[in-house]
């Protein structure tokens, strides 16, 4: 049983291609340019063409941004399989994302859970605009826009279970994952769910992504145990180098990640780019001063993190908060995201490169900073927070923490656990020993 699903996971990229197919033969190729609206509408060139060079670098933020991050904080050993999750990852959501996971998680709403299946195989979702999604870009540049999202979530997780997760672990529980986790929560805030029905605030992903993605790598650190010799052997990052490239594409990246939520070249992405880049530089600096005060001296790594959580924990208000509460979102996250990781080696669970430390508490703290700080003013789309004379949407940003946090959870361990039932989640110990380049893909990354 064990080896058919194994063959099973190795294949599930054929098997999901062969199951395109056949969704796109029952459409029909002719609705693929069906039009959601009722009547035509206008497309914006230049708002097309921000939302389109959002994805691209949202692209980049995942290969090769997030991949040389993860790649340079292994040991050498483990680079090539680690570098290798975030490049897998991106290509099994892809096909997920067009044969279905973009309609469950912004079809037409089934009662505020989930999405339909209307658009499957992206039948109906083409040139023409759609009204609440971009009203003046092509409905597909919004899909696409977003599949770069659904992507980046899970191969944030693999920062988690790096150095001892099976290579046909990985690619069963992308697709679980993305399609029993991320889509449904997607849907919930973005899609016309309950949340965001309740009025709750998620500009870019602090719930969806960053609190998701923590929850989920929290589950991986339970589940999959520690690392072999964690706490004895010496697994300090091997390349910083390569953690640095890696921060600067993801702090190039954030501007379309966080800018091109606003759909359009407007006002609106003006403040999420300037708040992006106002968290994540006064974030490094606060690691960085609160790490000098209590280890005596500043590093590279530290501010690179600091600068990672900040564009994190500002993603939930970007486009709700103004140049001085996206400054003080930011030094909050250094300090918090800071003594997270500390506080990790006292608890004992094995987050191999702290997703939780710095994703996990980066996205709660967004949304909870969103619901004090937001400002209607600057967006009318979104809410007045406390401090705008609206206390009920700190409530809304509560409820919405504690659903993502608990859904996530507790849906990432069943799924681990059906994994390590069905093909196994962990490498042997001889295989952990040699590592996963040599292990898991016959390479290595130096010679």
């Amino acid at each position: 049983m064990t080896a058919i699903v194994t063959k099973v996971a190795k294949y599930g990229v054929l098997i999901l291609g062969i199951v395109g197919c056949v969704l796109v033969w029952a459409t029909g190729a002719s609705s693929q340019e069906a039009s959601p609206l009722a009547a035509p509408a206008k497309i914006d060139s230049g708002d097309t063409a921000w939302v389109l060079a959002s994805s691209a670098l949202v692209l980049a933020m995942i290969v090769p941004g997030l991949a040389f991050i993860y790649g340079g904080l292994v040991r050498s050993k483990n680079v090539i399989g680690t570098m290798m999750h975030s490049f897998i990852i991106l290509c099994v959501v892809t096909l997920i994302w067009v044969l279905f996971g973009y309609s469950l998680a912004f079809g037409p709403d089934r009662g505020g859970v989930i999405g339909g299946l209307d658009w499957a195989a992206l039948s109906g979702v083409g040139s023409l605009p759609h009204p609440t999604y971009g009203p003046t870009i092509p409905h597909l540049a919004f899909a696409v826009f977003q599949l770069l999202f659904a992507a980046f979530t899970p191969a944030l997780i693999a920062g988690a279970f790096a150095e001892r997760m099976k290579f046909s672990a990985v690619l069963l529980f992308t697709i679980l994952w993305s399609i029993f986790i991320y889509c449904p929560l997607a849907h919930w805030l973005w899609g016309g769910g309950w949340l965001s029905k309740l009025g709750a605030l998620d500009f870019a992903g602090g719930a969806v992504v960053h609190t998701n993605s923590g929850a989920a790598a929290l589950a991986c650190a339970v589940v999959l145990g520690r690392r072999r010799g964690w706490r004895t052997d010496y697994m300090a990052p091997h390349n910083l180098p390569f953690i640095l490239l890696g921060t600067g594409l993801l702090w190039v990246g954030w501007f379309g990640f966080n800018g091109g939520s606003a759909r359009g070249a407007n006002a609106v992405a003006v403040g999420a780019l300037a708040a992006t880049h106002l968290a994540a530089s006064t974030a490094a600096l606060a690691w960085m001063m609160v790490e000098w005060m209590h280890r005596g001296k500043p590093t590279v790594l530290g501010v690179a993190s600091g600068a990672v959580a900040g564009l994190a924990t500002v993603t939930a208000g970007a486009g709700f908060v103004g140049p001085l509460s996206a400054m003080l979102i930011g030094g909050a996250a250094g300090v918090l995201s800071y003594f997270a990781i500390v506080w990790k080696g006292k608890i004992g669970y094995d987050d191999a490169l702290d997703v939780v430390g710095i994703h996990g508490v980066g996205g709660i703290l967004g949304l909870l900073a969103t619901g004090l700080l937001a400002c209607k003013a600057l967006n009318p789309a979104g809410a007045d927070g406390v401090f705008f004379g609206n206390p009920a949407q700190f409530g809304i940003q509560t409820l919405t923490v504690v659903s993502a946090v608990v859904f996530s959870f507790v849906g990432t361990y069943v799924i681990l656990k059906l994994v390590d039932g069905l093909t196994g989640l962990r490498i042997t110990p001889d295989e952990e020993a040699t590592g996963l380049d040599i292990s898991q893909h016959s390479e290595r990354a130096y010679s």
